[in-house]
């Protein structure tokens, strides 16, 4: 990407946690030990699933991608939030401030569409159970998950090159703690209409659009796990679901608050305390909640625990 901006900020300075400064120091022990732990939490998974090849299916080839998107999403926001708690000069350049904005979006994007793959492959797995292995071969996975990414890589680089093609010229004092989209737009000196209404729709695009796919996927689930006769049939075709439709909440549920609002309704404090929950706790609950509800991944989880501890004579 090749930026050209003759505006007078060189850079931009963050105030997130500015009312908070007697707590910057708790908060970056806490946030250190929930990064770590989202880390290790996140490795242990990716490396179960390769290592496993009872763990080698579609299911599990989503959820490791999902875990190296949020293991990646995090790189981007955390380490740089952790060193500013202990700084007092809080600053991001503006080529920097692109790059992360961009980067972020490019991860967030994806994320959304993959959750609509992992949606589309809960609904073959019930809908179409013997042909399963057929329409979900490793062709049409990975096709699923570049298709997602070429997504979220195009809406990411038309938003930041929208953005930061922007004049600023004013107030370089950004009211969050990363280079998010309407905190830097607030700074900007003048922006038109056109600009506010494309980053709007292609708001519209990477969240309505995957969620729709993800609606209709399970509409025909839930059809299908109706007409299955045994109650515990049902239960055990809903339970394969339960875990990505909590994800799918918690993900849309924060994303469309902070980005299909209108931006009357802009609330700084809100956003910061919104967006700790998507780049810090989300990250860390959702790779949890695929597996601590998944008997198979915790099967294979503690076999190879088994395979890697010494035996005790």
């Amino acid at each position: 990407m090749e930026w050209v901006n003759e505006s007078e900020v060189r850079e931009f300075v963050f105030l997130g946690f500015s009312s908070l400064a007697g707590l910057q120091q708790l908060l970056f022990i806490i946030f250190l030990l929930l990064y770590l732990f989202t880390l290790g939490t996140n490795a242990i998974i990716i490396s179960t699933i390769v290592l496993d090849r009872a763990l080698h299916s579609p299911m599990y080839f989503f959820l490791a991608v999902l875990s190296c998107s949020e293991t990646c999403y995090t790189f981007v926001i955390v380490p740089k939030m952790l060193v500013d708690l202990l700084t007092t000069k809080k600053t991001i350049s503006f080529l920097g401030c692109a790059i992360q904005m961009f980067t972020f979006l490019f991860l967030g994007c994806s994320h959304s569409f993959l959750l609509a793959a992992m949606g589309y492959d809960r609904y073959v797995a019930i809908c179409n159970p013997l042909r399963y292995t057929v329409l979900m071969g490793p062709g049409v996975c990975v096709g699923l998950v570049a298709a997602a990414c070429a997504c979220g890589f195009t809406v990411a680089q038309i938003i930041t090159a929208l953005i930061f093609h922007l004049p600023f010229h004013s107030s370089n004092r950004l009211h969050h703690f990363f280079c998010d989209i309407s905190p830097v737009l607030k700074l900007a000196s003048h922006h038109s209409l056109l600009s506010q209404l494309v980053i709007f729709m292609l708001g519209v695009f990477v969240l309505v659009i995957p969620l729709f796919l993800i609606l209709v996927s399970y509409i025909r689930i839930i059809s299908a796990i109706l007409k299955i006769p045994s109650s515990v049939g049902r239960y055990k075709a809903f339970s394969t679901c339960a875990s990505h439709l909590i994800v799918v909440i918690v993900h849309y549920g924060c994303a469309s608050f902070i980005y299909l609002r209108p931006k009357s309704n802009y609330s700084s404090s809100q956003d910061t305390l919104i967006s700790v929950s998507y780049t810090i706790l989300t990250p860390l609950f959702n790779p949890m909640i695929y597996t601590l509800r998944n008997t198979e991944f915790k099967s294979a989880l503690r076999k190879a625990m088994s395979q890697t501890s010494f035996p005790v004579h």
